[in-house]
């Protein structure tokens, strides 16, 4: 753990996205990064996270929301951003493609099964649900999420479920979760230049389709 190094590279990014932001706003901004100090003494969070994690609160607190990270929402599940703006709220899950070792066969299927059980988890707690990633990377995401909960076939649904249960029996995703479960959005991030660029699920989709096509994913 070097304490010193991570203050220094989040404090320099906080003053890069700062420029973008209101004199007003940047209080919040700062409010975050004091959020990941604290929780990098605890060794709960890592400098290439945590970067991520100021790139997309500074977009939120520069549409008006205030933010916390790492918060918890249930008893099991610990959110990424959680914002807040009048009466609704927020949250975005940051991926960034990693799998663990033992998934070092499987790692496709694994990192799908991934999004689709945040997707499920995370939006019945939310108002508005988002992923977000590095503009490096694809997420895989299932084509059934771009449509309403009355519209999903059943046996689409199961498909995702079974899929899921490979991996997360302890709990389980359930099967209503998946049905109800709604993605807002997607936001691409580029750390070089510390933007996020917000795009709907279906844009994003039309925009990977091709890249996902020739590697024959399909979920």
């Amino acid at each position: 753990m070097d304490l010193e190094k991570f203050q220094k590279d989040v404090t320099q990014m906080t003053e890069k996205l700062a420029k973008n932001l209101d004199q007003s706003d940047l209080s919040k901004l700062n409010f975050v990064r004091e959020q990941l100090i604290e929780m990098y003494k605890k060794n709960l969070v890592k400098i290439n996270h945590s970067i991520l994690e100021l790139i997309c609160a500074s977009t939120l607190i520069s549409r008006g929301y205030s933010v916390k990270v790492e918060k918890n929402i249930s008893e099991i599940l610990v959110c990424d951003i959680f914002a807040k703006k009048g009466g609704g709220n927020t949250i975005i899950e940051i991926e960034t493609g990693f799998t663990p070792p033992e998934h070092a066969m499987d790692t496709v299927d694994y990192y799908a099964a991934r999004i689709m059980s945040k997707i499920a988890r995370y939006s019945k707690h939310c108002s508005k649900f988002s992923l977000a990633t590095p503009v490096i990377g694809i997420l895989p995401i299932a084509k059934i999420f771009l449509l309403p909960p009355n519209a999903r076939k059943q046996e689409d649904v199961q498909k995702i479920k079974n899929l899921c249960d490979r991996y997360y029996k302890n709990p389980p995703i359930n099967y209503e979760d998946i049905l109800n479960a709604h993605l807002h959005s997607i936001f691409l991030i580029n750390i070089d230049k510390g933007f996020a660029k917000e795009l709907d699920p279906q844009g994003y989709m039309d925009l990977t389709d091709d890249l996902l096509g020739r590697s024959e994913v399909s979920y």
